[in-house]
């Protein structure tokens, strides 16, 4: 009996996925539970895990073929003989034309977020301007936060999601190319595309900014010393200022202000593909030395793209250094959604380095930003001089 292998959905935001490489051939037995081949998702490779024991079978989906979600990219059956007989790998093009089975059937979609948008035209209409008579309550917020006009009517009678909004924004940004020289389109993979969907995503959100030439010389010196990782001092310093103001730690929703009860620091890391935010968990709850080893944990996935979803996702406050780049003076950071305020660090001059709070203004304000600087540079100044 063949079960078909399909393209799982490896995080919130995946749309489809590259294939990297098969880790068994064809005619190999798998175990349930095995991991059988590498997919490069939205943010990370991942492994793929088969869900029945047997033995490899084609036709399997070939290697660096982009895929959607739920596509079959091979099987496994009961007896080798099966395998062999199904033995070798799909093109590219019959990969993609493969039947999309499954043996139970997928549950009905449910309203998607701004960050798992898909591709311009869903639900049948034009992506410049989606009605609002036909828009779901959610993406007429969106829309409100993006710049969509909604006011012209279009053809159709499906309700208009969150997804359409996004792609209308996403089809009004596209440049006009005509009138240049000669180019040629580089796809984008699914980390950049991850990437522009969560900043078109952030766009609407309304922010201000705050910098402060904050003295990081000792904390600097103390993590070259001790062999200390900064960036793990410095978000231990943010967590200790955000318990002291803890609307740092919440985010707006429709509803209301979210208070969230654990502090969670995405620091932003300069990997391979691009930037990816990985998370510390109870930033301020845990001893510097606790959250080092996670960190390195964390950093060397980072860089070998093995971060699970749970590592990058669902942080409170956010924070970007860039201060190894000693000719960057000054820089500032789109506000993630889920967050009130990411901290960006410059390089140090002399002593002291300029730090720029971005800030949801729904959320925090003015006055909120400058103490929350204030009590910062309090926190570096007394994680510099101890000995944890």
């Amino acid at each position: 009996m063949k079960h078909p292998l399909t393209m799982p959905a490896l995080s919130d935001t995946m749309s489809n996925g590259r294939l990297v490489k098969w880790l068994k051939a064809a005619g190999d037995p798998v175990r349930h539970g095995e991991a059988i081949a590498e997919v490069e998702t939205d943010k990370a490779i991942m492994d793929v895990e088969a869900f029945h024991e047997g033995f490899l079978s084609g036709p399997l989906a070939a290697v660096d073929t982009q895929l959607p979600v739920g596509q079959v990219i091979g099987y496994t059956v009961d007896t080798r003989e099966e395998a062999t007989n199904g033995a070798g790998l799909a093109t590219p093009e019959e990969a993609v034309a493969a039947p999309q089975t499954s043996t139970t059937a997928p549950p009905p979609a449910a309203e998607a977020p701004a960050a798992a948008a898909p591709e311009a035209g869903s639900a049948g209409v034009r992506p410049a301007a989606p009605s609002a008579a036909r828009a779901s309550p959610y993406a007429r917020r969106l829309a409100q936060q993006l710049g969509v006009d909604l006011s012209k009517p279009e053809p159709g009678d499906t309700p208009l999601r969150a997804a359409d909004v996004a792609a209308a924004a996403r089809h009004r940004a596209a440049p006009d190319l005509g009138m240049g020289p000669a180019y040629r389109i580089e796809p984008n993979t699914p980390f950049r595309e991850a990437t522009a969907r969560a900043m078109i995503a952030s766009a609407g959100t309304p922010t201000f900014r705050v910098t402060a030439a904050l003295a990081l010389g000792a904390l600097i010196a103390k993590a070259r010393a001790s062999g200390r990782s900064l960036s793990v001092l410095l978000a231990r310093a943010c967590a200790l200022s955000i318990a002291e103001q803890p609307l740092f730690n919440a985010v707006y929703t429709p509803d209301g202000i979210a208070r969230r009860e654990r502090i969670d620091i995405g620091i932003a890391v300069d990997s391979p593909e691009g930037l990816i935010t990985p998370v510390l968990r109870d930033v301020a709850g845990r001893s510097p030395l606790a959250l080092l080893g996670d960190w390195r944990v964390l950093l060397e996935k980072a860089r070998t793209r093995r971060l699970a979803p749970a590592e990058y996702s669902g942080a409170t406050f956010y924070l970007s250094d860039l201060g190894v780049f000693p000719c960057v003076y000054s820089f500032d950071s789109i506000v993630p959604q889920g967050a009130a305020a990411l901290l960006s660090v410059a390089a140090v001059q002399g002593e002291k380095a300029l730090c720029t709070l971005n800030c949801d203004h729904r959320v925090v304000f003015g006055g909120d930003a400058a103490r929350f600087l204030e009590t910062l540079e309090r926190h570096i100044t007394v994680l510099a001089a101890s000995d944890g």
